[in-house]
């Protein structure tokens, strides 16, 4: 889908899936928040997540991954100690995509307007929107409104259901499951995310976006070859993806094939060099292989890249336990 709402999968999504280095997995997503960014005109939006650390009532999915090799000096490497969704607490929120969407307008517009500073009053005014009939627009703005609130999985089902029945373009209908995908991922509920970035993916089958989306359901089900099948597809068609090339990259580390995984991120680096989820990921790929020192290197630069993120708290994480030495592993 065409929405900045790939800006959240990638800074916090590819983060989910990079805190693996002991019994994390690719995704611990209680509540994730989905998009930073909104559509031209419309403002920016604001939500909450929060989780369980490591090792303290970890989800299945965290429970998934495989123990560690040890390094060479015999010590397995330090395990991350917060999950992402305990790390993301910044204030985003999947809000309206760029055109198509289902609705649109001043009355559209001053609702959406509303969820970042005052998603109460967001609500309130959909609900009355809706009463006096405002249609696909007004049913849109309070999911979202619910969504801030942190009721996500009656935003979900409201997407859904939104999605479901409205008359618009087969690609904003889309569009609007891929928020309920989501949204669902927010309420813990991977399987429910799957099933509705599938139903994006019937009305909108090239779209890379969604294809995306719904490996990192899948990776969050721990379904990674499945996942890799989708990022696979999602390269074919845009080969410089950086975001994909982390995420597989993630998948394969799953998978306990570092070979795959080291190419995957070496090329997103290579690609952009800069980019702190990549290197938040090498770093992470770099002390499973007893590299130490450059995972240090990677994690500080990840940092200094992208300072008061889920992925510098992560990295910062990292370095803490690295620093703490095994007694603390």
């Amino acid at each position: 889908m065409r929405r900045p709402a790939r800006t959240m999968l990638f800074g916090v999504f590819a983060a989910t899936m990079v805190v693996a280095l002991g019994s994390a997995a690719w995704m611990a997503v209680a509540s994730r928040p989905i998009v930073q960014g909104v559509a031209q005109g419309v403002g920016q939006g604001a939500g909450q997540g929060g989780g369980q650390a490591v090792g303290q009532g970890a989800s299945p999915a965290e429970a998934l991954l495989p123990g560690l090799n040890p390094t060479a000096s015999g010590q397995a490497p330090a395990p991350v100690a917060m999950t992402v969704a305990e790390a993301v607490t910044e204030d985003v929120l999947p809000l309206p995509p760029q055109p198509p969407r289902l609705a649109d307008g001043t009355e559209f517009q001053r609702c959406t307007g509303l969820l970042r500073g005052d998603p109460e009053g967001a609500r309130a005014q959909a609900e009355a929107w809706e009463n006096a009939g405002g249609g696909d627009g007004a049913r849109h703005c309070h999911a979202l409104a619910l969504l801030a609130l942190g009721e996500a999985a009656s935003a979900a089902q409201r997407l859904e259901s939104l999605a479901r029945t409205s008359r618009a373009s087969s690609p904003a209908r889309a569009a609007v499951f891929a928020q309920a995908s989501q949204a669902w991922l927010m309420a813990g509920d991977a399987n429910r995310a799957y099933g509705a970035s599938t139903m994006a993916l019937t009305l909108s089958p090239d779209d890379v976006e969604l294809i995306v989306d719904r490996a990192v359901a899948l990776g969050t089900l721990a379904r990674y070859r499945d996942a890799i099948a989708d990022l696979d597809l999602a390269l074919q068609r845009q080969p410089d993806r950086v975001e994909a090339l982390v995420f597989r990259a993630a998948a394969w580390r799953q998978l306990e094939r570092a070979d795959n995984a080291a190419r995957d991120i070496n090329r997103a680096l290579a690609i952009d060099p800069d980019n702190a989820e990549a290197l938040l990921e090498r770093g992470i790929i770099r002390q499973i292989r007893g590299d130490t020192a450059g995972a240090r290197e990677d994690w500080q630069r990840a940092i200094e890249l992208s300072p008061d993120s889920p992925t510098a708290d992560l990295a910062a994480q990292n370095l803490a336990l690295n620093e703490a030495g095994p007694s603390r592993r």
